[in-house]
């Protein structure tokens, strides 16, 4: 019988697949992550189902989509009397574990299940000196809480059974905003000459109205404290409060001519500024070297983990995963953040090694989702698939065993309509190898009557491989209407084969009504 792997699964919170140099944007280095993708396989179309912390983390614990494990938000917290893969695992012998960022509630009801360990950060959790919480309550843990959480993993290691298997779910809460470096990284990509992405400059044009109306812009949405500069005592006059009742306030935009002058919260150092698009690139860079900071972390620390199954000797028989739970906008369309079902947002990067099992130095353009990945874990330890899991397990993508004409399909459900911080509206859609369809539904079929805000619903279409930028949207364009019609239908049936509600007409309504009308 062969011997159930371990199962390393490392993720970080918002890191977008481009800041790996594994996925050759060149923006910056990451030599541990690297070395999963050069000693194993990356994949290039690994997609969210729902591109906010909460639901996705939901959706990787238990393998079912939002709408079944009901946490479709921030604000809706897991029950964990659900079953899950840890639960399944461990029923069969493994030793499991988390440690990091939890972000599925707190409390009796919510806190982490199925696992023989867990600590875990409360909330979104603090870079500096973290509180923690386990089953015996919270304390402060001294450290960086990049260093601190892979500390906690190494000695969950060191203390196993080496005679059973693991299963260790290594979750941190870097590159999340605010961005706050750990003092030795500090002076990488301080120089301000990392690139521009083509589309910051983005004016929306041809787009649906969530495009624009998205607090979301590096010009205008970041605060202070993300980009580290001191925040001037007042009022308005010094900036906009990122959320009524807070005390965060967001750096200001200038009109030509006008002055603003900023304060480097660590060096004290003086930023003039007189030109709008000036300033604008200066944020950008401030906001990408402090990002890129706190992934360095994260990478010397992913390379920590490797090093212990070398020296441990069990490289050959543990699959390592590393992840992130969305992707991330780094100043795409001048966006940082998240959410949308653009491709920025829906891609996570997705690095895994098992030398048992998967050939080095290889890659795939098959789509695999997050609901796939605990399908996946099962396989690999032998173990059954249960009913109410909706995902696939990706080991015949994994092992190459997958005929390539079949690539697969994506869908995606954004449910936090016009949140206070981001203004982000609701939406869903399907990619598959070529194309997207998106439908902002904003005023529901079961709420008639005025839109709110005055959105009517709006659909999206984008040739992914001819506009890869995403800048045409081409759902009323009649060269598309038969690629319109046909993404349609791949949105209909994968809504009905996983029971989600559509909000739009489906061409089987459609064709219902016009057989009546006939």
């Amino acid at each position: 019988m062969t011997k159930q792997p371990n199962i390393l699964f490392i993720m970080s919170d918002d890191h977008a697949a481009r800041a790996i140099s594994a996925y050759g944007s060149g923006l910056n280095s990451t030599p541990n992550l690297d070395r999963i993708a050069n000693e194993g396989m990356r994949l290039d179309r690994c997609y969210v189902t729902n591109s906010i912390c909460t639901p996705s983390r939901a959706a990787i614990l238990t393998g079912t989509y939002n709408h079944v494990n009901m946490v479709t938000t921030l604000d809706t917290h897991i029950d964990n009397r659900l079953p899950n893969v840890a639960k399944h695992l461990r029923a069969d012998g493994y030793q499991t574990a988390i440690f990091g960022k939890w972000h599925l509630g707190e409390g009796k009801a919510h806190s982490p299940t199925g696992f023989d360990e867990w600590s875990v950060v409360p909330g979104q959790g603090e870079y500096f000196d973290p509180v923690m919480i386990d089953d015996a309550g919270s304390r402060t843990e001294k450290g960086y809480a990049t260093d601190v959480i892979t500390d906690k993993c190494l000695d969950f290691l060191r203390r196993r059974d080496p005679t059973r298997p693991f299963f260790l779910m290594c979750h941190h809460k870097a590159p999340h905003r605010s961005f706050e470096p750990h003092p030795r990284h500090r002076h990488l990509y301080a120089d301000g000459t990392l690139p521009v992405p083509e589309t910051f400059c983005d004016d929306f044009s041809n787009r649906a109205a969530a495009a624009a109306a998205a607090k979301m812009r590096i010009r205008s949405d970041m605060t202070y404290k993300d980009l580290g500069l001191v925040q001037p005592e007042g009022g308005d006059e010094v900036g906009e409060l990122l959320v009524p009742g807070w005390t965060q306030r967001k750096v200001p935009e200038i009109e030509p001519g006008e002055k603003l002058q900023l304060v480097d919260a660590l060096t004290g150092e003086n930023h003039i500024f007189t030109d709008p698009q000036q300033l604008a690139l200066f944020k950008y860079q401030r906001y990408m070297m402090r990002y890129l900071q706190t992934i360095a972390a994260v990478d010397e620390n992913v390379g920590r983990m490797l090093d212990f199954l070398d020296e441990e000797g069990i490289s050959d028989n543990t699959i390592v995963i590393y992840t992130s739970d969305q992707g991330f906008f780094l100043g795409e369309h001048g966006w940082f953040d998240k959410r949308f079902m653009y491709e920025e947002s829906l891609q996570m990067p997705f690095l895994i090694r098992y030398p048992n099992g998967i050939r080095a130095g290889t890659r795939s353009g098959h789509i695999v989702t997050n609901v796939d990945f605990a399908p996946t874990f099962l396989d690999y330890a032998g173990l059954p698939f249960p009913s109410y899991m909706q995902g696939e397990s990706m080991r015949p993508i994994l092992e190459q065993t997958r005929e390539n004409d079949d690539i697969g399909l994506a869908y995606h459900r954004y449910w936090m309509h016009k949140d206070e911080f981001h203004n982000a509206f609701a939406h869903y859609g399907v990619r598959d190898a070529r194309y997207k369809l998106i439908y902002w539904y904003n005023d529901p079929l079961n709420q008639p009557g005025a839109y709110p805000g005055g959105e009517p619903p709006e659909w999206e279409l984008f040739d992914c491989e001819k506009d890869p930028f995403e800048l045409h949207n081409r759902a009323n364009d009649p060269a598309y209407f038969s690629v319109f019609q046909d993404m349609l239908a791949k949105l209909d049936g994968r809504m009905a084969a996983i029971g989600d509600i559509p909000e739009h007409v489906t061409a089987e309504a459609l064709a219902r009504r016009s057989i009546v009308a006939a």
